[in-house]
């Protein structure tokens, strides 16, 4: 689900060497609910009991100019996840803002090789409260055309983060381009102003500019290396 909101509300949270990568000179941020499966440690190690759970981000998104060129990326505001040993590993390494919370989802779906219809809900307690996102998706999975705003939103192949010393942290994040379905009938019930900020209450509280199922794929994400001290494998 992805919103709107004014740049200057992520000035102060841009890692060093990074500047705001804005889609026809408009500034998104997006809440993302997804599933990690089968997940590995490095890409090698599992963790018994936590390679399968979900995850809710806040995130919006970055550029960093090489040579010219721009590596364009993600910065997330805050992630979510059930399990407290997923969040611990995820700060250590990636120098992220991972937290941990009770956390539940329902993928209603029917698959066929022509169409995916059903409704996606992704939900979370913070404290008492409960909150969730939700979609219904009824339709052919396709490829967003390149120039096009959900092209834009999954096409970033980059994470940036600051670590403990406010260095900032870049890591590759490696995956086949997704096919996505236009998404309706989307709910948001959120306590945005305790679960991010109530400098996000205005953009959250409003309804989104858009909503995509995406299908998702196999993603390597590459351990983090400071910018300070070296670049990117």
């Amino acid at each position: 689900m992805n919103f709107e909101v004014d740049p200057g509300l992520l000035a102060s949270r841009l890692p060093r060497g990074t500047e705001l990568d804005l889609f026809e000179g408009k500034c998104f941020v997006s809440l993302v609910g997804f599933m990690f499966l089968r997940t590995r440690l490095l890409g090698k190690i599992p963790i018994p009991f936590h390679t399968n759970f979900e995850e809710i981000n806040l995130r919006f998104y970055v550029k960093r100019m090489i040579d010219g060129e721009a590596r364009r990326g993600v910065c997330f505001v805050k992630e979510i996840v059930p399990r407290s040993a997923v969040a611990f590993v995820a700060r250590a390494i990636y120098g992220e803002n991972y937290v941990a919370r009770p956390m539940s989802h329902l993928l209603d779906l029917e698959n066929s090789a022509l169409r995916l219809k059903g409704r996606v809900v992704y939900s979370w307690m913070e404290g008492t409260q409960k909150n969730h996102i939700a979609a219904a998706c009824n339709g052919k999975p396709f490829y967003p055309d390149p120039g096009c705003e959900p092209h834009f939103i999954i096409e970033h192949y980059y994470g940036y983060a600051k670590d403990k010393k406010g260095a900032t942290v870049e890591y590759r994040v490696e995956h086949p381009e997704w096919r996505i379905m236009q998404a309706a009938d989307p709910r948001v019930e959120v306590d945005v102003e305790r679960v991010y900020g109530k400098e996000f209450v205005p953009f959250l509280a409003r309804p989104p500019a858009s909503v995509f199922v995406a299908e998702g794929s196999p993603i390597l994400v590459r351990k983090g290396v400071p910018l300070e001290t070296g670049e990117s494998a």
